[in-house]
């Protein structure tokens, strides 16, 4: 009985707690780049965009998740980290975009007046 409990203590130690270190650490730097990665994206792109900054964060955490899958699959485990980061950028870009694009499509048509919709080829 005693050795049972002496290999609980040490696969927590050794297994457990590493992973989730792993995981915790891997959420906090998805935290910090979405926020890094929804900010350049909103300077990146022209124009100005009606949504707040929770929906920024939200957007760049959303195009780092996104973006980090695609280049895991298109540059391999072992990729450029610059290449990585501008996939990761560009797909932030249009997150934030489509972000913009949802809040502006709840906001036309509100109230009494009717709005009609410009597009600019």
């Amino acid at each position: 009985m005693p050795i049972l409990a002496i290999f609980i203590v040490l696969l927590a130690l050794f297994v457990i707690l590493p992973l989730v270190g792993f995981l915790v650490w891997t959420m906090i730097s998805i935290a910090v780049s979405g926020i890094v990665l929804g900010g350049l994206a909103r300077l990146i792109i022209p124009g100005r965009q009606n949504i707040g900054v929770l929906a920024t964060i939200v957007a760049g955490w959303v195009g780092s998740i996104i973006g980090r899958l695609i280049a895991l699959g298109a540059l391999g485990r072992h990729g450029h980290w610059f290449g990585t980061i501008l996939i990761e950028l560009g797909v932030s870009a249009v997150t934030v975009l489509a972000f913009a694009a949802g809040s502006r499509n709840n906001q036309v048509g509100t109230g009494s007046k009717q709005h009609h919709k410009i597009i600019d080829i």
